[in-house]
């Protein structure tokens, strides 16, 4: 795992180049899932190709839409993840999850990928990194409402709660 780990990373970065600020919130996203996935047990390749790769088509998306908004990004990213994940020979089951995942890490519009255990770990290790950015200067009720609201994964909810209630 250690391996494909790197080699995903290195892929990442040259895809994003000089762009730090996101190489940065990958490697966030993907501590953040690796932490929530020690309870989770959700499968350990899928949760580590998508943390990496959740964000990989946000330039293709500038490019083609002039924008980055999350709704580009579920459509340039799966294409380019799935480039990356055969260039490494991942496992096609592994491989379609992954792309599906990105796909909807921003909308979570398509259920029966929404509802497994690999997008929950996703979609709480993103949340947990932009939270503060999406939800600045609220009060301390709506931020429990809200992470009550958005966090799917009970350790995701518990380092949410440790980030941002007093």
């Amino acid at each position: 795992m250690t391996d494909i780990r790197q080699i995903l990373i290195d892929e990442m970065k040259a895809t994003f180049g000089t762009d730090d600020k996101r190489i940065r919130h990958a490697l966030a996203v993907l501590d953040c899932a690796e932490q929530i996935n020690q309870t989770h047990n959700a499968d350990q390749l899928t949760i580590t190709a998508a943390a990496i790769l959740h964000d990989i088509g946000i330039q293709q998306a500038e490019k083609t839409h002039g924008s980055n908004a999350g709704k580009y990004q579920e459509i340039e990213g799966p294409p380019i993840a799935e480039a990356i994940l055969k260039k490494h020979n991942i496992p096609a089951d592994t491989t379609d999850l992954v792309c599906r995942i990105i796909a909807n890490h921003h909308s979570a519009k398509h259920k029966p990928t929404t509802a497994t255990k690999e997008f929950q770990v996703i979609w709480d290790a993103d949340w947990l990194i932009n939270f503060n950015d999406v939800y600045p200067n609220i009060n301390q009720q709506k931020t429990n409402t809200l992470v009550n609201a958005i966090f799917k994964t009970p350790k995701g909810i518990q380092l949410a709660k440790q980030l941002f209630s007093e």
